[in-house]
């Protein structure tokens, strides 16, 4: 278990995309800009008192800021704690794409051996039959 300072960091964030509605809520400050908390609640079947329990994670998280405009207060998408998520994913989008070459490169070879009609091709198979490594 990761008990770095940034750990702390990471689990909040984390946390805070977990829920679908914390999702939309940075979905629609990502493509709409900076809004009320009366405009992006208005999207949400759910009482105020819970909607606002989604910004406070969002807040606390770093991923959304506040400022008030008079009696308005206006959330804005702060993308940068999204890159601790990228770096977290970025190995694993190496070993997958590690994996899927493999497997293009497996199925690139048993193509090369193999005829339209889904039978081996004898000059890719051995005396007895088998394929042949090279």
């Amino acid at each position: 278990m990761d008990t770095s300072p940034a750990a702390p960091a990471e689990d909040a964030i984390f946390a805070a995309l977990a829920s679908p509605v914390r999702r939309e809520v940075l979905r629609l400050l990502r493509e709409q800009g900076p809004q009320s908390v009366q405009d992006l609640a208005s999207g949400f079947a759910m009482a105020r008192p819970s909607f606002s329990e989604h910004l406070r994670v969002l807040r606390e998280a770093g991923l959304v800021s506040e400022r008030r405009d008079g009696r308005r207060r206006l959330y804005r998408l702060e993308a940068v704690p999204l890159v601790r998520v990228r770096d977290w994913l970025d190995p694993y989008e190496r070993f997958w794409r590690d994996r899927l070459s493999a497997l293009r490169d497996l199925l690139d070879d048993m193509n090369d051996t193999t005829n339209m009609d889904g039978t081996r091709d004898a000059a890719a198979l051995g005396p007895t039959g088998d394929q042949e490594t090279t």
